[in-house]
């Protein structure tokens, strides 16, 4: 999963619990049981945490979050689109990947104020918003900034995003794609973006004609 105990300068890893207190098990059903508690009797919360100075324990990622591309590589997509957050574009993010693909793809819910600075700055001049989230240009230009922000914060070569999807919608729990905690739901968004996740994949195809980057 690339979460250690040795990662530094903080580490990272599942966080697990012990004690009189703690979940003991499943009623009748020790093949459940055996899923979240192992033999040390320690409770595997699912939960992948980080040790911050002062002793202090941070959740950053849920285990059952974390995908396997199609070379082997392990994503924790909350992680990277926490980064791709900080991007100026970027009001919400979404970033794909499975193993039948060797690369992730993004959906972007752009901040519309800073796309149209944006737009006015090359003297793009569009009747709505939607023409310009579909335009390359713009597209280009989010996901050069994606890729400044991940840079910046040392993401890997596998962990950029080689697409970008621009929508004007956001991510909100009416149209299914958050939990009441505000988390994307993730099979939801898969399905709600099918068609430009799949444009996506046939876009970094066509630009990587070898045989891993056609997966």
């Amino acid at each position: 999963m690339n979460y250690t105990s040795k990662d530094q300068p903080y580490p990272h890893g599942e966080i697990c619990v012990r004690g009189p207190m703690v979940f003991q098990g499943y009623h009748r059903d020790e093949s459940k049981t055996g899923e979240v508690i192992d033999e040390d009797g320690w409770l595997h919360t699912g939960d992948i945490g980080s040790w911050l100075p002062g002793g202090r324990l941070k959740i950053i990622d849920r285990k059952k979050n974390i995908y396997k591309l199609a070379q082997g590589e392990y994503i924790a997509p909350e992680k990277i689109e926490n980064v791709y957050a900080k991007c100026k574009f970027v009001a919400q993010c979404f970033v794909y990947g499975d193993s039948l693909n060797s690369s992730l793809v993004a959906i972007v819910s752009v901040d519309i104020d800073v796309l149209k600075l944006w737009a006015a700055s090359e003297g793009l001049k569009y009747a709505n918003l939607e023409p310009l989230c579909n335009d390359p240009r713009a597209r280009a230009a989010v996901l050069a900034d994606m890729d400044a922000v991940a840079r910046e914060a040392q993401l890997r070569g596998f962990e950029f995003a080689k697409a970008v999807t621009l929508v004007l919608e956001p991510f909100q729990l009416e149209n299914g794609l958050l939990t009441p905690t505000f988390k994307i739901k993730r099979p939801q968004a898969k399905a709600y973006f099918e068609k430009a996740i799949a444009a996506m994949y046939a876009e970094v195809s066509e630009s990587d004609p070898s045989p891993m980057g056609a997966l």
